[in-house]
């Protein structure tokens, strides 16, 4: 999509403090430190849209953003990071699990893997959540500059077959760093724009 306005609209924990449902949404989900904000700055091709920190566990808000005035996106805090208080964990397990159930204009989730790390039992239960409650889903693999081309696809496989992804589930192999696989997915999120036929890859 070629970005014309990118826009940082508001933070927030319960349902109550959610902009108001206008256009369709795409939500990033994943663990912590998966890069989540640097691939949403890289999507939108700004810096620092999306707040980025290397202490894994830093974001704890739901952060909606608009793009174009087409589509919004929405970075969902990261989950399963060990060394947070448990009341933390329950918090935010709490504001995931409300705004993806209620959420009505929510068109799809992304969900985020770091190509380094196998899925845990965090990113099996949530794309089971997902399943269930019949929300799509796309796998996005980030990191993928930290590997070689070899490296890249032998992990890709390992993952796919614990995941257990059909042929037709597409996993994307992204790096906010090269760029690599930005075409691909605006390719699919284009698709969730109030008007497709704008979609132009960047």
């Amino acid at each position: 999509m070629k970005i014309t306005k990118a826009e940082f609209i508001k933070s927030a924990t319960q349902v109550s403090q959610y902009p108001l449902p206008t256009l369709p949404e795409i939500a990033f989900a994943g663990r912590s430190n998966v890069g989540k904000s640097s691939l949403i700055n890289a999507l939108l091709g700004r810096k620092n849209l999306a707040k980025t920190s290397n202490t894994p566990g830093r974001t704890q808000l739901i952060n909606f953003f608009t793009i174009n005035d087409k589509i919004s996106f929405v970075d969902l805090p990261g989950y399963g990071f060990a060394k947070v208080a448990r009341s933390v964990k329950e918090n935010w397990g709490e504001m995931i699990e409300a705004y993806l159930r209620q959420r009505t204009n929510l068109a799809l989730v992304v969900l985020i893997l770091d190509i380094r790390r196998v899925p845990n039992e965090d990113d099996l239960s949530l794309r089971d959540w997902l399943d269930h409650y019949r929300i799509p889903y796309l796998y996005v693999l980030t990191k993928s500059d930290k590997l070689s081309n070899n490296q890249s696809v032998k992990q890709k496989r390992i993952i796919e077959k614990i995941l257990n992804a059909s042929k037709e589930e597409k996993l994307i192999l992204f790096s906010a760093k090269t760029q690599k696989g930005k075409d691909d997915l605006w390719k699919i999120l284009g698709k969730y724009s109030n008007n497709p036929k704008d979609v132009i890859c960047q």
